[in-house]
């Protein structure tokens, strides 16, 4: 080979990684996208046991092609607390297993040297999903078409890095070069270093399996080499969790920590085979004869499954470990921290898998309502006790109302911006109108606050007559908040209409409230500073009403 052949090799194989890589996102956001909802109710069994949380890490990543994405994603639920630790370890076992769907494929793909290729069948998806994403019209089957796009893509991507290999496997040079590199430590941190530079444990798995099928390296290194790309692909959920809470950390060590075990009991079982002079190469040789391919994909597959039955009794004690390795900070006491301003539920890293950021949105959103309705009741209370007791508590959720309103807002038009499902989408621009309407419900419940300090400082109060109807009103405001609710979770239209009949109902008690202050005037029941701050507190509750029916309206544009 000259020069120019060897160029075109080196320029093919980065080709070949590079639509591998575009495939793999092509295909996992696609799927993501079309089975948003079924990965959201997927995500939400992880919790019921621990081999559901292992099928569901599986799932998960055999969809979106990349275990690396489920635990950075993982990092993000247990960065804003909606999953355990024990329930992460679970998931991520099962994510590693998830990851081996891939060099399965890869190996299926490299079949048929004797006939048409099983890559260049797999490979026409590709033109098949392409004529589907132009040609048609609705959503759905774009979707559909670009998962058979991203599918067949993966196998063009196999094509371009089998050929480079073969081009470089008829090179001595190149052969006795790497055939020096027989160390099992060496090859393992080669795998380890390279997976961390690709980021994806898929493409150093699949180069791995075109070069022992086309006699690059043997299958031995090979092995070697895949095994040290299970501690690579922990490299981005490290990253992602040295910047989030301890128990992200934790999870990103938890993850470091399973894929390295399993490394080390596979040395530890290389070192045992060599006494005997034999090796892995040997003995999946002799399990799989005359399927190279087949022999590295099986070997992944074990070397996950073995470890997962290995480390999966040990889950608590794996929590236990990672917990006094990183301990919390002494120093910040957990009553502060719980005042902070902070998402319960969203996380940047959710960005990485939208559909599930979306429920996240929404739990988050739900978790407001909650906030702005406990500071109207604080605010009633007030203004009908001149109790003030509580406005520490109601300052501080004012503030997480506003924090909320401006920082959840950016977080949506982040995810806005990525691949969505149209119902998400239009799900998401509501969203952003929502999250507004309930701190305007803030806002409104500050004011009643401050009518019950103009109240106190005027030594004024309201009727016994007023206090009862304010009383009533604030009833009847619940009840329209618990219909609120039950719509705008379920996407229940019942509970709609339910709650605009009560919203009506409000609307008639605020104008006979009106109508009695007049009459009670006019008795000298009250005085004219106390009557003002009862009709402006009528007026806002109101239009608290009216904020509320607004967020249970919205599922009209999308459910």
């Amino acid at each position: 080979m000259n020069i120019t052949s060897i160029m075109i090799s080196v320029l093919s194989l980065i080709a070949g990684v590079g639509v591998f890589l575009i495939a793999c996102t092509m295909m996992s956001a696609n799927l993501e996208s079309l089975g948003s909802k079924k990965l959201k109710s997927l995500f939400a069994k992880a919790t019921k046991s621990k081999l559901v949380g292992i099928g569901v890490g599986a799932v998960t990543t055999a969809v979106i092609q990349s275990s690396t994405a489920t635990s950075v994603m993982v990092i993000g639920f247990v960065n804003a607390e909606c999953m355990t630790l024990a329930q992460a370890a679970t998931v991520i076992f099962g994510a590693n297993i998830g990851t081996t769907i891939t060099g399965q494929l890869v190996a299926l793909g490299l079949f048929g040297a004797n006939s048409i290729p099983t890559s260049v069948i797999f490979a026409a998806f590709a033109g098949i999903g392409a004529f589907i994403t132009v040609f048609a019209k609705k959503d759905k089957l774009q979707k559909i078409g670009g998962i058979f796009a991203g599918f067949g893509m993966i196998f063009v991507g196999l094509s371009l890095m089998s050929d480079s290999m073969e081009s470089f496997s008829k090179l001595d040079n190149v052969k006795n070069f790497l055939a020096m590199f027989d160390n099992p430590l060496l090859l393992t941190l080669i795998g380890a270093v390279l997976t961390a530079v690709v980021q994806s444990s898929s493409v150093m798995t699949s180069m791995a399996i075109t070069m022992v099928v086309t006699g690059l390296i043997s299958l031995n290194q090979g092995i070697y080499i895949t095994m040290g790309s299970n501690i690579g692909t922990c490299v981005t959920a490290i990253i992602a969790g040295a910047t989030s809470s301890s128990n992200a950390k934790r999870t990103a060590l938890i993850h470091l920590i399973f894929n390295v075990s399993g490394v080390i009991v596979f040395m530890a079982i290389g070192l045992i085979l060599k006494i005997f002079g034999v090796d892995f190469g040997f003995i999946f040789g002799r399990m799989f004869p005359n399927a190279p391919q087949t022999q590295l994909a099986m070997f992944h597959t074990v070397f996950n499954l073995t470890t997962v039955i290995i480390v999966l009794p040990m889950t608590d004690l794996l929590v236990k470990t990672v917990t006094k390795l990183t301990p919390d900070k002494k120093e910040v006491n957990k009553k502060d921290v719980d005042k902070k301003n902070q998402f319960r539920f969203v996380d940047e890293h959710l960005l990485i898998t939208p559909p599930l950021a979306v429920q996240q949105v929404k739990n988050e959103i739900l978790n407001m309502a909650q906030i702005s309705v406990d500071n109207f009741q604080v605010a009633i209370d007030a203004i009908l006790t001149l109790d003030f007791s509580k406005n520490e508590e109601f300052r501080e959720r004012e503030n997480q109302l506003n924090f909320l309103n401006k920082e959840l807002g950016a977080f949506i038009a982040k995810l806005i911006k990525t691949k969505l499902s149209e119902t998400d989408r239009i799900y998401l621009t509501t969203a952003i109108r929502t999250i507004s309407d309930l701190e305007r419900v803030g806002d409104y419940s500050e004011n009643i606050i401050e009518y019950a300090e103009k109240l106190k400082n005027s030594n004024n109060k309201f009727s016994d007559k007023a206090v009862n109807e304010i009383g009533d009103l604030k009833n009847t405001v619940l009840s329209l908040y618990d219909k609120v609710v039950l719509c705008y979770r379920d996407l229940n239209f019942t509970a709609l209409q339910e709650a605009l009949d009560i919203e009506e109902t409000i609307d008639g008690i605020t104008d006979n409230m009106a109508n009695n202050h007049i009459t009670r005037l006019c008795e000298d029941l009250c005085t004219p500073e106390s009557g003002a701050q009862y009709l402006s507190l009528s007026s806002d509750v109101e239009r608290i009403a009216d904020h509320f029916i607004n967020v249970a309206q919205t599922i009209k544009e999308y459910a």
